[in-house]
């Protein structure tokens, strides 16, 4: 067991709160140059000083997880840029103290990276994510999660740089415009992850981008872009056809084209997200149900704050027969018959769902209405 060559890959996120750093300067010398993949995700303990002797003693680490690692600076990733130019991944969501000195120094001694999360890390500015595109042509995956300072012009450098991405998340990088993401889309044709969701300045032009220039898109989250229509993704299920995996909740101007759409255009449908889409009525979800990509894949409907649907709309998903959960919170007009009746047919599928219980009305002597828990089905 004290045989580093039998250390290639460690995870302590389970001992999170019991890691300090002389833990990790003793795995250091213990596995050296065999360890090549280590997650210290939520370690708040560690600090600069093991890392740095970590980085020193095992050089040829690839995979690096330091999310939420809140006591490390760019002293850290100095060490990592000096000593381990064979790093591919790296996670520093959370980072709180990595600042654009990271990146350039990262981007000048891991070329090699492919992967780099720096979600939540509010020391990064658009500098820093600009020395990445120019130092890390390689990179695949990029999570920028929570960067809200990120511009069109950061963008436009990851965009004309990063031609091999395949998973991209920019969610709540709230500046981003059609100008930049665009272009995105021209450049990286290889995306199969895309997350654009509460980026609210995006319009149709954004999606229709996508739709020529990114056929292999598997998973789309567009939560929160209440610009998009009807337009925008019939462009995007007349041409990505592979999409498993679509977020559509607050996509506030969509209808039921939308649904004929995607029943129509994408026949591996697994998960869909229409929560708070308050256009959704009983027609839309009959074009969904009546498909075959729903009565042959469909597992996961999300139907939060429909108003419009009523039990009709469970009458059509009984056909679906890999459904196994659906989402119905909210929904006023359906029913705990309704919902029944789905059980019926599709014993094994988790109805989550709550029904206000009736409550007296305010009187001289109670003026506030009561209010019990609701029964979640």
């Amino acid at each position: 067991a004290l045989d580093g060559a039998n250390w290639q890959r460690i995870d302590l996120f389970n001992f999170q709160t019991d890691i300090e750093g002389v833990v990790v300067e003793h795995m250091g010398r213990r596995c050296g140059g065999f360890l090549k993949e280590l997650s210290l995700r939520g370690c708040q303990s560690v600090t600069d000083a093991p890392l740095i002797t970590f980085a020193q003693l095992c050089s040829n680490i690839e995979t690096l997880n330091l999310n939420n690692c809140k006591n490390i600076t760019d002293n850290t990733c100095q060490a990592l840029s000096k000593h381990c130019p064979r790093l591919q991944r790296l996670d520093l969501e959370s980072c709180d103290k990595v600042t654009d000195q990271s990146l350039q120094q990262l981007s000048q001694g891991c070329p090699n990276l492919t992967a780099l999360n720096i979600a939540w890390c509010s020391g990064i500015t658009n500098a820093g994510v600009e020395y990445i595109a120019r130092g890390c042509p390689n990179l695949e995956v990029f999570v920028a999660k929570g960067l809200h300072i990120l511009s069109d012009a950061a963008l436009l450098q990851i965009a004309r740089n990063c031609h091999k991405l395949k998973h991209i998340s920019l969610h709540s990088c709230s500046n981003l415009t059609d100008a930049s993401v665009t272009v995105l889309a021209e450049n990286c044709n290889d995306l199969r992850y895309l997350c654009l969701s509460n980026c609210r300045h995006l319009t149709d032009s954004s999606l229709q981008s996508f739709a020529i220039h990114t056929v292999k898109l598997e998973i789309l989250e567009v939560a929160n872009c209440n610009l998009f229509t009807d337009a925008g993704f019939q462009s995007l299920a007349r041409s990505c056809r592979l999409l498993e995996k679509i977020d559509l909740e607050d996509c506030l101007l969509i209808t039921d084209a939308t649904l004929g759409h995607l029943a129509m255009g994408c026949p591996r449908l697994e998960k869909l997200s229409l929560s708070h889409c308050e256009l959704i009525t009983d027609d839309g979800i009959r074009q969904l149900g009546s498909s075959a990509c729903s009565t042959e894949q469909l597992s996961v409907l999300e139907l939060d704050n429909c108003p419009l649907i009523t039990d009709a709309s469970l009458e059509h998903l009984l056909a679906c027969h890999n459904l196994h959960r659906i989402e119905l919170y909210d929904c006023q007009l359906i029913t705990k018959a309704g919902i029944r009746r789905l059980k019926a047919h599709l014993p094994n599928i988790k109805v989550h769902a709550y029904f206000a219980p009736q409550t007296p009305p305010a009187t001289e002597h109670a003026p506030h209405r009561l209010h019990r828990c609701c029964a979640i089905l």
